[in-house]
């Protein structure tokens, strides 16, 4: 069975999602936050979910004792340091077609900057400084009619849809390709829930 940490100290945007996917699969996911009045940890909680509260200074101990197969940030919102990132494969999710819009308020300011195309990275974390490695990313078309809100909420739901199907794949040693979020898609041939 693969073990799968979720760490989340902020939104709850993806965690449901994740959930859901791999409910009748062979992973055991473990749900860690440093924030006990986070909506990530509230409605983990909330959900019946076994999360488990660690200070930012119990992590590095933590992550050193467990051997996770992956480990997924959500919404994180602090620092991983290179010691932490050394004890197992971190990956993290980017609501943004990096390199641009990188770190926090990335919807809002691609917005604001009136991109016509935006999206959602997926990518690998490790301890050497600016050696992130994109694994997956997919593309949110802007027109001029759209509104912030629904912007965002596409972004949100891309999230959704990519981030589960990316983590599957590295779980199984496989490789990301687009024709894995058709073969997923929850309307059965997708007929538009992408």
């Amino acid at each position: 069975m693969k073990k799968l940490a979720l760490l989340g100290s902020g939104e709850n945007s993806v965690l449901n999602s994740i959930v859901k996917y791999f409910e009748n699969k062979d992973v055991e996911i473990y749900v860690l936050s440093d924030d006990q009045h986070s909506d990530f940890y509230l409605k983990s909680k909330e959900a019946g979910l076994n999360v488990k509260y660690l200070t930012s200074e119990k992590i590095f101990e933590y992550f050193s004792s467990h051997d996770f197969d992956l480990i997924a940030l959500c919404d994180y919102r602090n620092e991983l340091g290179t010691d932490i990132l050394e004890t197992g494969k971190f990956i993290n999710i980017q609501p943004s077609l990096l390199p641009a819009f990188k770190g926090k308020d990335a919807i809002e300011r691609a917005f604001i900057a009136g991109v016509k195309v935006s999206g959602v990275t997926v990518y690998s974390l490790n301890s050497v400084e600016n050696d992130e490695k994109i694994i997956a990313q997919y593309p949110v078309l802007v027109s001029n009619e759209t509104h912030f809100d629904e912007f965002k909420s596409d972004i949100y739901h891309l999230e959704g849809v990519l981030y589960p199907v990316v983590i599957d794949k590295l779980l199984k040693d496989e490789v990301f390709d687009f024709s894995d979020l058709i073969n997923n898609c929850s309307c059965g041939g997708c007929s538009g829930c992408h």
